[in-house]
């Protein structure tokens, strides 16, 4: 039989049961339970001699709150207003910030997805700054715009090549046609690009004997 936490159903009938005078054998069959766990819900929510469901319930979400893994911003302060200092006073980025505490401790302190969900949390938000302002996502570089998905490929200022030259007509590849010209594309700088035109046409002229074309 797989555990599962009370319900507050099955509370206010345990309580309804031992004002009946039920022993714990008796409310765990009726309930489907093991009589260990009948008693040990009700020594352990049993305040001055009396048991409360709803206290008992409220006390189950209230240490249910605190499970679970802990945000290592929200446990180590030092780290936290180590990586506020750098990310706010200094405008270095995330993988900056990761990148120095390598480099200081030898080792990987935290990773800059780790910090970059913080900042989005609102984890270095000033309490003085407005929801319109966004906090400090805007001391980000881009300006809290939103980062792109990995696996992402940059598409501004390149050019798509429709056809390659190994798609070039076997015509036009012996040069045994009039018509055809040739393209040189030259990449520049990022975010340019520059195309060189050349006019040879791709025909080959050949000379008999006799001087004729």
């Amino acid at each position: 039989m797989s555990y599962h936490h009370f319900t507050i159903d099955e509370r206010e009938s345990i309580l309804i049961y031992r004002t009946q005078g039920l022993n714990f054998s008796q409310i765990a069959k009726l309930l489907h339970r093991h009589p260990s766990s009948i008693s040990r819900e009700w020594k352990r929510h049993l305040k001055e001699g009396s048991y409360s469901p709803s206290h008992a319930q409220e006390s189950y979400h209230m240490a249910k709150s605190h499970c679970g893994r802990k945000r290592m911003l929200e446990i180590d302060h030092n780290l936290s207003n180590t990586v506020k200092h750098l990310f706010l006073n200094y405008q270095w980025s995330p993988e900056e910030i990761e990148g120095r505490l390598r480099i200081e401790y030898g080792k990987t302190v935290i990773s800059y997805q780790t910090i970059y969900r913080a900042i989005y949390r609102g984890h270095f938000d000033d309490n003085s700054l407005s929801h319109g302002a966004r906090g400090v996502i805007r001391k980000l570089r881009h300006r809290g715009k939103t980062r792109h998905t990995k696996g992402h490929v940059e598409n501004r200022g390149k050019i798509s090549i429709s056809h390659t030259i190994h798609e070039r007509p076997e015509e036009a590849n012996n040069r045994t046609r009039i018509g055809d010209w040739e393209a040189d594309t030259v990449a520049g700088k990022t975010g340019k690009s520059l195309f060189s035109y050349s006019n040879r046409p791709l025909f080959s002229f050949s000379k008999n004997q006799k001087g004729s074309c």
